[in-house]
């Protein structure tokens, strides 16, 4: 799946969700590349529905989202 952001510095995070709702291959395009290969490694292999909960909410700064967030978003509409 590709998930179109907002409102952060990546523009698209890609991943992928097996039938038993594992998270895998998750590659954020732009952002900052060490805290989003980062996000990526940790979540890789993950319960779908784990990841929504412990990434959900987080702000970046300001901004009322941020990369973990909109992962959280772009799983929870991949689950829908």
């Amino acid at each position: 799946m590709r998930y179109r952001t907002s409102g952060v510095c990546s523009q698209a995070i890609e991943f992928e969700i097996t039938d038993d709702k594992k998270v895998h291959n998750v590659k954020f395009i732009g952002g900052c590349s060490g805290n989003t290969q980062g996000v990526a490694k940790l979540v890789e292999g993950m319960d779908a529905e784990e990841v929504i909960r412990r990434l959900e909410g987080i702000h970046c700064g300001p901004r009322p989202t941020s990369c973990p967030d909109q992962l959280s978003k772009a799983i929870k509409e991949a689950l829908a």
